[in-house]
């Protein structure tokens, strides 16, 4: 919380120093008009979901093309405001001018923490549902602990908040990190190839392999290596216990990257109400490798409460457990 408190004033004097200096061009609602982040609508309605990803890209082609989305709801379910964003330095939509990228902001995730509040801002959302997906998850958590008000539920598909194994917690990654990172540096190209197929769970000559593959090329290697860095050497775990905001945890039953454990982890440890949902899905992003399944699930967690998920028993292969 201390570390948290430190990145609070640090971003009010950036903030301050950016309106000093006019540094950015802005139109109209001071909305960034070139450089880091981005935030769009894609159609207005009821209630407005925010979805982030750390390392993927969302099925579906709008959604497919963007880092996160949110949701807000106004009307009930007669209408849905979609909000998609992308993350600063993530050239997969192309959307994000790397020469904006701050190394030092986004060594932690406080800094895309802070920038997904600052989207919410922007567009005036007064509470949204926040749909992050593995260790990106905790950009949402993290934003909800500073902003509570700005959050109704988060959705956590393939959620970890540590990749490394330590005594007591099964975090599914266990090789030397310097190794890792010194493969990302010599020869980005031949560890896109070989941690595509073994992220997303397939052949390089699958659709889904190649399009995860294709984000990943479009990132300069550089900043991917920042990212890496930030990616595996985060713990968040400190933190569950501070997020609030009920949270719905969807997990594959075979995932390389997340084991099924770290999903209990999660429920047992979040500070709010909680519930599990494991899919019969393949991969670490379902979204990709199994929209038809996927898909369905996650709508539904996004339509109702944890209440209603957990009274009702929605097919055979639903499996959920509320805390």
């Amino acid at each position: 919380m201390q570390r948290m408190a430190r990145e609070r004033e640090r971003e009010t004097g950036r903030r301050r120093r950016i309106e000093r200096q006019g540094r950015g061009r802005r139109g109209r609602r001071g909305r960034r008009r070139e450089g880091g982040r981005r935030g769009r609508d894609v159609c207005a309605g009821g209630r407005e979901e925010g979805r982030g990803h750390g390392e993927e890209r969302w099925g579906g082609d709008e959604i497919r093309d963007t880092a996160g989305m949110v949701l807000v709801e106004r009307e009930g379910w007669k209408m849905l405001r979609v909000i998609l964003f992308d993350n600063m330095g993530d050239m997969g939509a192309g959307t994000t001018n790397p020469d904006y990228f701050d190394f030092e902001r986004y060594s932690t995730l406080d800094g895309y923490a802070y920038d997904l509040i600052a989207i919410l801002e922007e567009l005036r959302v007064e509470s949204c549902i926040f749909v992050g997906h593995s260790l990106h998850t905790m950009v949402g958590c993290l934003a909800s602990i500073i902003r509570p008000d700005l959050f109704s539920k988060i959705v956590m598909v393939s959620t970890i908040p540590r990749f490394l194994n330590e005594e007591g917690y099964c975090g599914g990654l266990a090789e030397d990190l310097s190794q890792l990172f010194e493969a990302i540096r010599s020869n980005y190209k031949s560890w896109v190839d070989g941690f595509g197929p073994l992220t997303v769970g397939g052949d390089m000559e699958s659709v889904a392999v190649q399009e995860f593959s294709r984000t990943l090329f479009n990132m300069r290697p550089d900043i991917a290596l920042s990212v890496a860095q930030t990616i595996f050497q985060s713990d968040m775990r400190p933190l569950l216990s501070h997020v609030k905001v009920p949270c719905h945890i969807i997990q594959s039953n075979r995932d390389m990257a997340v084991p099924v454990v770290v999903s209990e982890y999660l429920h047992r440890n979040l500070g709010g109400e909680s519930m599990v949902e494991i899919m019969p899905t393949d991969g670490h992003l379902p979204q990709l490798s199994s929209p038809d399944i996927f898909i369905p699930i996650l709508l539904r967690h996004i339509r109702y409460e944890i209440a209603s998920l957990t009274s009702v028993n929605t097919s055979e292969t639903d499996h959920p457990q509320s805390q």
